[in-house]
């Protein structure tokens, strides 16, 4: 059984396109909406949605920052050396300058988030999908 069927039936922002920009990214379908289209801000603001099981590669901002707000269902986050932790609507992540992560839904739920992120991404190898599995909310 899928848990949050779809997160979108209550959240404010649209789920948007099928994220294939990034596709290579990430394991699983993911969707991308902008949210802030302004050149004189270098900033990116867009909600992420992620079907069950989708999650991005481990990845790093460079000379920036992430902020997650967990906007519907169920999902991880996790830096690099820490144990990943279990998000739902309400929780916020900051990740810092540098720090190595990766963050995406739970096995059985959809997962939405709007992230606020500055800097240079670097995507880095994939979440192993034998330790993902392990994973246990």
């Amino acid at each position: 059984m899928v848990k949050h069927e779809h997160v979108q039936k209550g959240v404010i922002f649209p789920v948007g396109e099928k994220n294939t920009a990034f596709a290579q990214y990430f394991i699983g379908q993911s969707y991308l909406q902008g949210l802030v289209a302004d050149s004189d801000i270098n900033v990116g603001v867009a909600n992420v949605t992620f079907e069950p099981g989708c999650r991005n590669n481990w990845h790093i901002h460079h000379d920036g920052f992430q902020l997650l707000l967990v906007t519907g269902g169920e999902g991880w986050y996790q830096e690099d050396g820490k144990a990943a932790q279990f998000l739902k609507a309400g929780d916020v992540i900051v990740t810092h300058d540098g720090v190595k992560h990766w963050h995406g839904a739970t096995k059985d739920s959809w997962f939405e988030h709007i992230a606020i992120t500055a800097g240079t991404p670097e995507w880095l190898e994939d979440v192993n999908d034998n330790w993902y599995s392990a994973l246990d909310a």
